[in-house]
């Protein structure tokens, strides 16, 4: 072997290169399964792939991805979907100036199927809308609009109705009444999840007693269970944030229905349409806006486009876009002739020019007043605080946050306080560890107002806590909006309303504490009361009857200290 023809082997060994005859035909490489250039057909080809490619229903998506919404548990769902009824229901009454009366109740049919019926007394539903609401995700009039509502993406119903059919293959029942002066329409409804749209079973004209209003039936797979996370306890706190509902309640358990009656007859404030403010647009849906609108210079389409723009607006916006740039935006320019570096100096300049905050007729908050008496006929307990802060924004929409606090009582005093959490006087029972509301609660320092609380934990005593943030968009953490995100201004405005409270319970405590001593203090006194009658009898020389007197003028100064 030739020097230098050595070859290493993997153990480090030499070893001779292989010999190959003069006359022997090379050998051909052979091909890997993986080798671009192997046969084809030995896995798939781009051709093959893009037949397999279809679109994906929304009503697909959510029933199999169904605990987005949450219907992940038997119990879940059965809270969900009196949840999103009793959301639409009240939703439609106050949009009408309907007084809301609700009933609601629980049948159950088998072990593990129940069937829901949420009764209103809305202005009931057109035959036209009535497939659409009940049987088409992502259908409704309340997501484009800015405005407090309950209501957002146009889901919750219909993906109920939808859960409902998976689990026990029985359509909905929904009968609806526009007028006293018509009869009530019945339709049995499903979904088609391929096509995401309504299919009516059958429709008929019935005759019911009420005058208008719409009942929806739902018959679905789930577990009753009283509790924290029940029907019963979710619809006790909407009647917490809803001082104006009557709400009517038979479950499976009870023989008598339970009944929250309204402490106010007056509706809410109506949440007032607004437009977006430029404050809380963002790049892409600025340039769609450009594109789409009818207004034919920046000028005119910044002020009818955007709530708090007007003329000497737009020109703050054109000064601050020559501080940027060397050539400032013209507003005198067709919008739809904006190219994409022109429109993204536009939305810097927007973004760094001061404006005026949005509007805040758009939010309905409950009030200090109603959110005292709505705790009063909820719980027993010795004192009753609240607190509405006034609105501010967080990506250019506007919100505002209420807090009540209730106080000792019949209120358990062993256990960490209760934390009642509502977005738009919806409750909120599931994922608390996530809500920026019970972080906000935790990060208060609870001990500066007379209140035991352990690092990183809620309170503990005879405590229950109620937070409300009313919002045009409330920033849930998902689409079963069981908590809220964690915006920087979000926890802070919650953390200063909590503390404002917690001001108030500590001056409550502390002269509560006072009034202690001062009790223990005359208690002590009056003991000796009769031992000083005695020592000045003998000082004095007075006679027993004299004695007495005294000893009952001296009750009677103690007595009257006490009432100062």
């Amino acid at each position: 072997m030739p020097e230098g023809d050595e070859q290493l082997s993997l153990f480090g060994e030499e070893t001779a290169p292989p010999v190959v005859a003069e006359d022997s035909p090379p050998r051909e490489k052979k091909k890997s399964k993986t080798d671009p250039g192997a046969s084809p057909g030995v896995r798939s080809t781009a051709e093959k792939m893009a037949t397999r490619q279809k679109d994906i229903s929304v009503s697909e998506f959510f029933a199999k991805n169904r605990h987005l919404l949450g219907f992940d548990s038997p119990a879940r769902s059965l809270l969900t979907t009196v949840r999103e009824a009793v959301d639409n229901s009240l939703d439609a009454c106050e949009e009408a100036g309907i007084l809301p009366d609700l009933t609601v109740e629980l049948v159950q049919k088998k072990e593990n199927r129940y069937r829901v019926v949420v009764q209103d007394n809305g202005p009931g539903i057109v035959k036209a809308q009535l497939g659409k609401i009940f049987g088409r995700l992502l259908y409704g009039s309340k997501f484009h609009a800015r405005k407090q509502t309950r209501g957002q993406q146009g889901i919750g119903i219909s993906a109920a109705g939808m859960y409902g059919t998976l689990t026990t293959g029985q359509p909905m029942r929904i009968t609806s009444r526009t007028s006293a002066r018509k009869p009530a329409l019945e339709i049995i409804l499903a979904i088609d999840m391929a096509k995401n749209v309504p299919v009516v079973k059958k429709e008929r004209e019935v005759e019911v007693e009420w005058k208008h209003g719409t009942v929806v039936e739902i018959e679905l797979e789930a577990t009753y269970k009283k509790g924290k996370h029940s029907v019963d306890s979710y619809l006790e706190q909407v009647s917490l944030a809803n001082p104006h509902v009557r709400i009517e309640y038979r479950n499976p358990v009870d023989a008598e229905p339970i009944l929250w009656d309204r402490v106010t007859n007056e509706l809410p404030a109506e949440p007032k349409e607004i437009l977006p403010h430029p404050h809380g647009i963002e790049l892409g849906i600025l340039m769609r806006m450009m594109k789409e609108t009818p207004s034919r210079t920046l000028s005119t389409f910044l002020c009818t486009e955007f709530s708090r723009m007007t003329p000497n607006s737009v020109e703050k916006v054109v000064e601050t876009s020559g501080q940027l740039a060397k050539k400032p935006i013209l507003p005198e320019k067709n919008p739809k002739r904006f190219s994409g570096p022109e429109i993204e100096l536009l939305h810097r300049s927007i973004a760094e020019t001061v404006l005026m905050a949005p509007p805040t007729n758009c939010l309905s908050p409950i009030g200090e007043e109603l959110i005292e008496k709505t705790l009063s006929r909820n719980f027993i307990a010795d004192q009753i605080f609240s607190v509405t802060r006034a609105p501010t924004v967080y990506r250019g929409n506007p919100f505002q946050i209420e807090v009540g606090l209730a106080y000792g009582g019949d209120l358990p005093g062993d256990d960490l306080a209760s934390v009642y959490r509502f977005a738009n006087r919806v409750p909120l029972q599931y994922e608390a560890g996530a809500c920026a509301i019970q972080a906000a609660v935790v990060s208060v320092p609870w001990k500066n107002y007379e209140v035991s609380q352990s690092r990183g934990a809620l309170p503990s005593g005879p405590l229950a806590v109620m937070v409300h943030i009313a919002s045009v968009w409330v920033p849930y953490t998902s689409e079963g909006k069981k908590a809220v995100a964690h915006y920087d201004e979000i926890l802070k405005e919650v953390r200063l309303a909590v503390m404002d409270v917690g001001r108030k319970l500590a001056v409550h405590l502390r002269r509560r504490r006072r009034e202690a001593d001062a009790d223990r203090k005359r208690d002590y006194i009056k003991s000796y009361i009769p031992e000083i009658g005695i020592a000045l009898q003998d000082i004095l020389g007075l006679s027993d009857p004299q004695r007495s007197k005294v000893i009952e003028s001296l009750a009677e100064v103690l007595e009257r200290s006490r009432k100062l």
